[in-house]
């Protein structure tokens, strides 16, 4: 717990301005705090604390990296150049991930669609890519799990009005652990219903 290994097998082709994102996604407010809530959780089985929902899981940290930088945490221009990179990343991989599953695009022309789309190094595209043959569907649930969480969020945040505390929300997000989107999004409702009443 607590420990965070960044993969530098390419030094030279890891830019430092990205290095920041990647702590947020992969610490805090991304994976450790949120792996670190649900494996603390009470009343529930143990199954329930290590089971991941990759929607959820990756749509949270992709999710903390936005709110790293909403915080203020990203002062530095180019560390955000960093974060929009990453998000610049996150949509071609959408673009790969169908193109390959549903288009049955080779191998070597989704390499060649994301080398020339994102400016990543081509070892790093060409870990990617293979990583996508053998997962389908991952790469496309990290950013329809955050997309699904801003939604919430933003609903929340409507229907509340003043009583709206993003903290709360996050308490909701976080306390019942890696759940589905579906059930995820009943918390919220159930939230929103629960403070509007009081």
């Amino acid at each position: 717990p607590g420990v965070f290994y960044a993969n530098l097998h390419d030094i030279k082709g890891t830019p430092k301005f990205r290095m920041k994102t990647l702590a947020y996604h992969e610490g805090v407010p991304g994976h450790h705090f949120q792996l670190a809530i649900q494996q603390e959780l009470e009343g529930i089985p143990f199954f329930r604390k290590m089971i991941p929902f990759t929607a959820y899981s990756e749509g949270w940290a992709l999710y903390a990296e936005r709110v790293a930088y909403e915080m203020g945490m990203l002062p530095d221009p180019y560390d955000n150049i960093g974060r929009l990179q990453d998000e610049l990343f996150r949509a071609v991989r959408l673009v790969v991930d169908t193109g390959i599953h549903s288009q049955r695009w080779s191998r070597e022309k989704a390499i060649e669609y994301m080398a020339k789309n994102t400016g990543v190094t081509e070892s790093d595209v060409i870990s990617e890519i293979e990583r996508y043959f053998v997962l389908p569907g991952q790469a496309t649930a990290y950013k329809v799990g955050m997309t699904k969480i801003l939604e919430l969020r933003t609903r929340a945040e409507q229907q509340l009005g003043d009583k709206y505390d993003v903290r709360d929300f996050h308490r909701v997000v976080l306390g019942n652990g890696s759940v589905p989107l579906n059930i995820l999004e009943e918390l919220v409702d159930k939230y929103i219903q629960n403070k509007k009443s009081s």
